[in-house]
């Protein structure tokens, strides 16, 4: 096929907008030379002032070729733009204007402006009834109308027999179901229970089956009175509360525990809910808190609440064995020692989400097995498996309200996990992950596993006491790491289409390679980095990637290159050509990890640059990433100096 250098711009597709962020696609043909570019700029409605964002993302038919589970997460990208607009304030109107040049030519309609609301954070509909609910044992003065169980105020009747699901549900849009102070747990096996009025009206498998449906301005709402603890003890049962039908159900101030999966959410191939928000309410004794795998979900709202898993909370213990050169676990540990000692899995994650326009946010996390997921779901929905774009065009046959896309997970304190505190995996475009604080995992701490085209930004996050920064398994395409603080080393197994910018990478195990990268393509990218290369490793670096001749080159023909220097590296390959050499004296209180199986506390670590140390003014401008930055230039890592530390875990 003959090259197509000129571009031909196509359709411009808005994603479902979140409470900080915009997320746009932008279809193409042409540009075989990758020299096409995308400028973004916003505004408020009411502002005359335009500012500058990140350009869009450039993706061009990368590869994510994983030959799992019979090729079915086997995936081609369009040729396409597509990224975000960060840092917007909610519930406000904005204008967001693209500009698409080429030195080859443009041909379509190059720029396009389009005007975008933020979401609303969701809240409690004023002008509904309200129902109360007490339990059984509350000896106070009862407000009207009341009933003694969540299910006989939802429907308007209850029972614990199999005429359970007769009565159909009493609340409509915009009720509101105030529980008063108490706990509310069912004997599941206790048939007929409402004959001696003594349920929770759960039927036989002691689970709140939802079935009305609310809406974005009118959610049906179940919150705590405010009169004391209101808790829904599962006694053990597998789901608490299905909510698969639900939408647009608003939950708060509740504490859940006792229970496998307390909100089952979706399932593929089956069913799911859109609008979920749950605020400020506590899960503990559970394997799962959130789960969702349903492409079609939208728009959950996950803040202010707090997880407690399962886990040991005082030892970090792997799930994969002894994370050790040596398969003898010992209790002397040094600086050097990689082990976790073995852990079944009883808590598997937090929250679990799959669909577009997702907020998990502010929350507190602890012992499970990973933190926050988004659900690997194979290829998106309408995608023919094994074909390639010049038969089958993606964007021609993606189902475009299924697709996993312009997701946020941001200002979340995730601790002592077995495996990753966050996943990425199974998402497409304008997943973003920032500000996010996360200490102490066994395997790896930020996964792509894959990515199916992206962007997805990694922002301004800091992990602390975990083997790995990132996990690139699967053939992801399109990852930004921008101005993170990796305690760890970064070693990105073969993907394509990354970029690291503005980051601080300090190693703590002395023979480790501290930068090792793997692509397919040549334009993945590394700038303006801090380094900490670990004083007795054989490579500080690694910089595997087709001959630089060829732009990709999916094969197995990638050059491996090993360097003992940072500069050494730098004239080799051109990358890191501004990067630095730090150590651990940049930070106000941060030393090496000492012992990989102690559970690291927050109050313990501060992140904080000195003001004079060789990390200040030493990065790149992004705009709409680093605006307002101190000084010269914008610091390395996740905080600048002079700038408040971010708000982390749930607000006040």
């Amino acid at each position: 096929m003959a090259e197509q250098n000129g571009v031909k711009a196509g359709e411009l597709i808005i994603e479902p907008p979140t409470l900080k962020c915009l997320g746009f696609e932008w279809y193409i043909e042409g540009d075989d030379n990758r020299n096409a570019v995308v400028e973004v700029s916003y505004r408020k409605l009411s502002d005359n002032k335009w500012k500058k964002a990140l350009p869009l993302f450039r993706l061009q038919n990368e590869e994510c070729i994983t030959r799992f589970l019979n090729n079915s997460l086997d995936y081609i990208t369009p040729n396409m733009f597509a990224g975000s607009i960060f840092d917007l304030e909610e519930d406000t109107e904005y204008e967001c204007r693209f500009v698409m040049t080429d030195p080859d030519g443009v041909t379509g309609e190059s720029e396009k402006t389009v005007t975008v609301y933020t979401r609303p954070e969701p809240k409690p509909f004023t002008g509904g009834r309200v129902y109360h609910v007490y339990s059984r044992d509350y000896e106070g003065q009862k407000q009207e109308p009341n009933f003694d169980n969540l299910m006989a105020a939802y429907y308007t009747g209850w029972c614990e027999a199999d005429w359970w699901n007769v009565a159909p549900p009493r609340v409509q849009p915009g009720d509101t179901i105030l529980i008063h102070a108490g706990v509310y747990r069912d004997d599941w096996h206790f048939y007929g229970g409402d004959i001696w009025g003594e349920g929770m009206g759960t039927p036989f498998q002691g689970t709140y089956f939802l079935t009305a449906k609310g809406t974005p301005g009118k959610p049906i709402a179940i919150k705590a009175a405010g009169d004391g603890d209101v808790i829904f003890d599962g006694n053990g049962n597998f789901n608490l509360f299905n909510v698969m039908v639900a939408d647009y159900h608003y939950f708060e101030d509740l504490t859940f525990c006792n229970t496998y999966v307390v909100f089952l959410a979706g399932q593929k191939d089956m069913l799911g809910c859109s609008g979920l928000t749950v605020k400020r309410c506590r899960f503990e004794d559970i394997d799962k808190g959130i789960h969702n795998h349903w492409s079609g979900s939208k728009n959950y709202y996950i803040a202010d609440n707090v997880f407690i898993g399962r886990h040991d909370p005082d030892v970090l213990h792997g799930w994969t064995g002894y994370h050790s050169p040596t398969s003898n676990y010992s209790s002397t540990r040094t600086p050097q020692d990689t082990r976790h000692p073995y852990e079944k899995c009883l808590s598997e994650y937090a929250v679990k989400i799959c669909g577009a326009g997702h907020v998990v946010c502010h929350n507190y996390i602890t012992n499970f097995h990973d933190g926050i997921d988004h659900a690997t779901y194979g290829v998106p929905d309408g995608y023919p498996p094994y074909s390639h774009p010049d038969v089958y065009p993606v964007e021609k046959v993606l189902k475009q309200d299924r697709m996993f896309v312009s997701n946020d997970i941001y200002n979340n304190i995730i601790s002592n996990v077995h495996d990753d505190f966050i996943e990425a995996d199974g998402g497409m475009y304008n997943m973003r992950v920032f500000h996010n604080l996360c200490l102490n995992a066994g395997t790896n701490g930020l996964s792509t596993q894959p990515l199916l085209g992206g962007p997805a930004y990694f922002m301004r996050n800091i992990l602390y006491n975990v083997p790995k920064a990132v996990k690139h398994a699967a053939s992801p395409s399109g990852v930004l790491y921008y101005h993170n603080t990796f305690i760890t080393k970064v070693i990105g197994t073969v993907g394509s289409n990354y970029h690291f910018r503005n980051n601080l990478v300090l190693g703590w195990i002395s023979t480790e390679t501290i930068f090792a990268i793997d692509t397919y393509t040549n334009y993945t990218s590394s700038d303006y980095n801090g380094f900490r290369p670990d004083p007795e490793a054989e490579y500080s670096f690694i910089w595997n990637s087709p001959a630089f001749d060829k732009i990709k080159d999916y094969s197995s023909l990638r050059e491996e290159r090993k360097y003992n220097t940072l500069i050494d590296y730098i004239q080799d390959t051109g990358q890191d050509k501004h990067s630095i050499i730090v150590d651990y004296d940049i930070f106000q209180g941060v030393s090496p990890v000492s012992d990989v199986t102690n559970v690291y506390k927050v109050e313990d670590l501060d992140f904080r640059l000195k003001p004079d140390c060789a990390a200040v003014d030493s990065g790149c401008i992004l705009p709409n990433v680093n605006d307002g930055f101190n000084g010269k230039a914008p610091d390395l890592g996740a905080l600048e100096v002079g700038q408040p530390i971010p708000v982390y875990g749930p607000r006040p």
